[in-house]
């Protein structure tokens, strides 16, 4: 197991880096129907369970979760062509260890990869600098009078 995450949290600005071994499911392809007394329920495939379990044992809960608007840079790197480009199980699996809700995450940028020996999600997460809300010009002043000729 590689030991590459970077939990260190700048007060300014919050910025984790992640290194997840592992193939994720996508989160579409990732529930299945399964029936409990005459009932149908849907639970995750055991491909996504696995994956949470492998997920969970190498992303450690940071000690105070990221606040603010989010930004997530990842590439996932599969071990084939097959899979979709699916983010959505990983941004799931990171809430209440990074931060405390996936909403938080205001922007995205995930990239497709392609490595069958080593499968794994290289993500990094920003807290966005807040912006002050821009005023209209000249919101502050009176309409200039014209001249009559």
């Amino acid at each position: 197991m590689h030991d590459h995450n970077d939990t260190t949290i700048n007060t300014e600005l919050q910025s984790v880096s992640l290194y997840i071994l592992g193939e994720p499911a996508s989160k579409a392809n990732s529930r299945r129907v399964v029936r409990f007394n005459n009932m149908s329920r849907l639970i995750k495939s055991a491909k996504a369970l696995s994956y949470s379990e492998v997920f969970k044992q190498q992303c450690k809960p940071l000690a105070v979760l990221m606040t603010g608007d989010l930004k997530i840079t990842m590439t996932i790197y599969y071990a084939s062509r097959r899979p979709d480009l699916d983010e959505s199980l990983i941004l799931d699996l990171m809430q209440g260890l990074i931060y405390e809700n996936d909403r938080q995450v205001k922007e995205r940028h995930t990239y497709w990869g392609l490595d069958k020996e080593n499968p794994r999600a290289e993500i990094i997460i920003d807290q966005l600098e807040k912006k002050e809300p821009r005023t209209k010009r000249g919101s502050n002043t009176q309409p200039k009078e014209r001249k009559s000729n």
